[in-house]
C-alpha cells in the first residue's frame, strides 16, 4: 500500500513550515479559498471550498504509514476530505490525496476576527517558492475574503511556524494585499 498524500492550499505549500516528504505542485480542481471565520477566537482560518468551474494551485506531499494524528493535530478546526481524482499533479503515482477544509456548519460571519499578517507571509513565501511571482499572484485572485482586517503582527508574530521573510518577498505580500484592497491594521 502507498502513502496517501495531503493536498496544502495555504501554509502547507510553505515546506519550512513542515516536513512531509515529496512535495509535488498541484492543482485542485472545483475549489476556491476564502477567509472565514469559525469558533476559534482572534483569527479566521483560510479554507477551501467547494466551487465549479474554478481551480487553486497547491502542493502534494505524502502522510508516511498514513499517521494523520499529527497532520491532524495541526490542522484543528478543519476536516480531512478525500479529493482523489480533482487533483492535477506531475506525480509519478496515482496516491490517494485528502485536503483539509473547514466544515461549512462551523462557519461564522467574520466580524471582530482578523487575518494574521505573520500566518500569510508563510503562505505567500511558499507559493513564490513553488510557483513564483504568478502563483502568488494566482493565490491573492483565487482567495476570497480580503474585505477581512489583515493584523500586522511581524514585530510579534502570532502564527506558531512563521518565518522571516527577506525584503523583497515582504514587499511583494505588502503590494498584493494594496492590490486586493485589504486594510492592515496594527
Amino acid at each position: 500500500m502507498s502513502d496517501p498524500y495531503f493536498f496544502g492550499y495555504g501554509s502547507l505549500v510553505n515546506t519550512r513550515s513542515h516536513t512531509y516528504p515529496d512535495p509535488h505542485p498541484a492543482t485542485l480542481n472545483g475549489w476556491r479559498r476564502a477567509w472565514v471565520a469559525t469558533e476559534r477566537a482572534g483569527s479566521v482560518l483560510l479554507t477551501g471550498v467547494p466551487s465549479p468551474g474554478h481551480k487553486i494551485d497547491g502542493l502534494i506531499a505524502a502522510v508516511p504509514g498514513a499517521d494523520w494524528v499529527a497532520l491532524d493535530t495541526r490542522e484543528t478546526g478543519y476536516a480531512r476530505v478525500p479529493v482523489d481524482g480533482h487533483v492535477d499533479h506531475a506525480h509519478p503515482g496515482a496516491p490517494d490525496i485528502a485536503v483539509y477544509a473547514v466544515p461549512p456548519e462551523t462557519m461564522h460571519p467574520r466580524s471582530t476576527q482578523v487575518i494574521l499578517l505573520s500566518y500569510l507571509d508563510v503562505v505567500v513565501q511558499g507559493f513564490h517558492d513553488v510557483f513564483g511571482s504568478a502563483g502568488v499572484a494566482r493565490f491573492f485572485d483565487t482567495t476570497d475574503g480580503w474585505d477581512t482586517p489583515v493584523l500586522d503582527d511581524r514585530h510579534a508574530p502570532q502564527y506558531p511556524r512563521h518565518q522571516k521573510l527577506p525584503p523583497a518577498q515582504t514587499a511583494t505580500v505588502d503590494d498584493h494585499l494594496g492590490r486586493v484592497g485589504a486594510q492592515v491594521v496594527t
